[in-house]
């Protein structure tokens, strides 16, 4: 499976507010961050339910950059985070690294690292 594909797609459905088409790629137990709360979710209806809330009060878009092969199989994705309030003003403009694990084809879990 070419999870580099995978993970674009992943990133403009999540970026046009498509979460089912997302969603559908996530493991049913998928473990999430809840990077604007904190902590993290478990499993895909808390999912929704975590980028629900946070879509009525932020704006994020998720930009990948950069796309490397993990010791573990894991893909570690370089992104551009934009997070804008609902008038379109930046909040924030920062470089992550987002680190996904896969089981059977789908996300099983995803980490959220600064540089």
């Amino acid at each position: 499976m070419d999870y580099q594909l995978l993970l674009r797609q992943l990133y403009r459905d999540f970026n046009a507010r498509h979460i089912d088409a997302v969603l559908t790629h996530l493991h049913t137990d998928v473990a999430w961050p809840n990077g604007w709360e904190g902590g993290s979710v478990t499993g895909q209806e808390e999912v929704r339910a975590y980028w629900l809330r946070q879509w009525q009060e932020i704006d994020p878009e998720v930009l990948p950059t950069s796309f490397e092969t993990g010791p573990n199989g894991q893909i570690k994705v370089g992104v551009r985070q934009i997070i804008r309030d609902l008038s379109g003003q930046v909040l924030s403009d920062s470089l992550l690294m987002h680190t996904y694990t896969f089981v059977d084809g789908k996300v099983k879990a995803m980490v959220i690292e600064t540089y």
